[in-house]
């Protein structure tokens, strides 16, 4: 009998059926895109990435409906998952050209300035797989034009669901989860009186009391160094794709996330390319 993956309540079976690749007949020319999964549709796959045949032309819609016949358990989760081209999210309609990178996103485990200082604004984003040292962070924020820093620190706790939780992994799509990271930093300097953001995620396996997430704000004054790190972990907690997955003594489960915002789950069209070198 084979194994059950338990995803919000529901069971599904750990490994894909296993059937033929996409096709539309005998329709030419084909084109190859990769496929990644992370998080539950990983397991839901039993595998992070995949090499798939499409004919063109070719959307996202034609390659998930080509994996919801395939993959027991997606069609229930499809609603909620996101795309990316590319690294950039993508709607259904948007067009595949030969080689592009897509990946299939389950939820994701969160004014005006004062004139009288401009001291260089500081900007910075990791994703790490060390512990997060915390002091560091300060001495790099610190500025004497500053009224305040405030940290958010992220922790792992030793309970969940009702159970005791052993220790937690944490799987990223590390290079869309930067540019949404950097993204992010950018808006919220735009969007609040503040002077500087540091923005550091750790991934791979924590131990209970390790710090998964920090964000510090520095600004002259603390309401809106306050108001910015509340938006920029509410916005990370929903928009990068970043994955939590529990461990127990009984098992283990990928954490709900938290819904897409409405304008990215599934609801873009337009594909935006690959993305340019510099």
């Amino acid at each position: 009998m084979p194994a059950l993956l338990e995803v919000e309540g529901r069971r599904f079976p750990a490994e894909p059926e296993v059937a033929p690749r996409f096709s539309r007949g005998t329709l030419e020319p084909a084109m190859q895109v990769r496929v990644l999964f992370f998080g539950v549709l990983k397991d839901l796959a039993g595998q992070a990435a995949d090499s798939l045949s499409l004919p063109e032309p070719a959307t996202l819609r034609d390659l998930l409906n080509h994996y919801e016949a395939r993959i027991p358990g997606l069609r229930t989760l499809s609603s909620s998952i996101a795309m990316s081209i590319n690294q950039h999210y993508a709607g259904p309609e948007a067009r595949l050209q030969p080689e592009d990178e897509v990946a299939l996103l389950p939820p994701v485990s969160g004014g005006a300035r004062d004139n009288a200082v401009e001291p260089t604004p500081v900007c910075s984003v990791e994703i790490i797989r060390e512990k997060i040292d915390t002091a560091a962070l300060w001495k790099k924020i610190q500025c004497p034009a500053d009224g305040a820093v405030v940290t958010f620190e992220g922790v792992v706790r030793d309970n969940s669901r009702g159970r005791r939780t052993l220790f937690l992994d944490y799987e990223a799509y590390e290079e869309m989860a930067l540019k949404q990271m950097h993204g992010l930093v950018e808006q919220a300097l735009s969007r609040f009186p503040i002077r500087a953001v540091l923005m550091v995620h750790r991934v791979g396996r924590l131990e209970i009391g390790e710090a998964s997430v920090v964000i510090m704000v520095a600004s002259p004054h603390r309401a809106a160094a306050f108001d910015a790190g509340r938006w920029l972990i509410d916005r990370l907690k929903r928009t990068v794709p970043i994955w939590k997955k529990e461990y127990f003594e009984d098992g283990a489960v990928w954490a709900d996330g938290e819904p897409f915002p409405a304008e990215l789950a599934r609801r873009e069209s337009s594909h935006p390319g690959k993305p340019a070198s510099n």
